[in-house]
């Protein structure tokens, strides 16, 4: 995808998300979501924050003093936002559409990354069905990919998948070598993001070999 193809599949999913939230009941909102630690609710506020600058990382410091992590920051940040009412939420996501700005030290794949595999964060906890298209799911999966052993692949829990074959069964994607796990090119990215609960959307000798650890 060249950068404006990726800002379309950005505003799209931002847009897709959007609407799935001005659907959701109160109790939804309040539903675990598959990150750790996170309410669909927090979720929802973290992906208000897809353009933050240095001045809002500096500010948020300021409300919140000691030394952090950029784990703490994610985490604390997007408490904060999820304080704020639903339907400011909804518009902070809404209202990004037709931005090229994202947040400082990424470029526009991890925010793609970010607003696919968040939304189904929020999506399949609640039994929700948010769609993305296998070619956006497949260039995020890719990027994750690129990312493993560095910094921004420590915002992922850890998944054992090296030795194995990632093979999507809706677009022509794979990665890696050995045994092969095949599903869904969306599955196989959530995999890699550490949401082990999409495992049983897999299958092949890799699945096994994944179920055992």
């Amino acid at each position: 995808m060249n950068d404006d193809e990726l800002w379309a599949a950005i505003d799209a999913q931002r847009l897709r998300t959007a609407d799935l939230l001005a659907t959701l009941a109160p109790a939804d909102w309040s539903h675990r979501s598959l990150c750790d630690g996170w309410t669909v609710r927090d979720v929802a506020g973290h992906l208000t924050l897809q353009q933050m600058t240095l001045g809002d990382g500096l500010r948020l410091a300021l409300k919140h003093p000691g030394l952090h992590s950029l784990n703490w920051m994610i985490q604390t940040s997007a408490r904060d936002q999820a304080a704020l009412p639903t339907e400011q939420i909804i518009g902070a996501i809404r209202g990004m559409v037709g931005s090229r700005r994202h947040n400082l030290g990424v470029t526009p794949r991890e925010t793609l990354i970010d607003i696919v595999v968040h939304g189904q964060d929020i999506a399949i906890p609640i039994g929700r069905t948010l769609p993305v298209p296998a070619e956006v799911a497949a260039t995020a999966a890719e990027r994750v990919w690129e990312c493993r052993g560095t910094r921004l692949s420590k915002v992922f829990k850890p998944v054992p998948y090296d030795g194995l074959k990632l093979v999507a069964d809706d677009v022509d994607w794979s990665v890696g070598d050995g045994p092969e796990l095949r599903g869904p090119v969306l599955s196989l990215l959530l995999l890699l993001t550490g949401r082990r609960v999409v495992l049983p959307q897999l299958d092949g000798p890799g699945a096994a070999a994944l179920q055992r650890v």
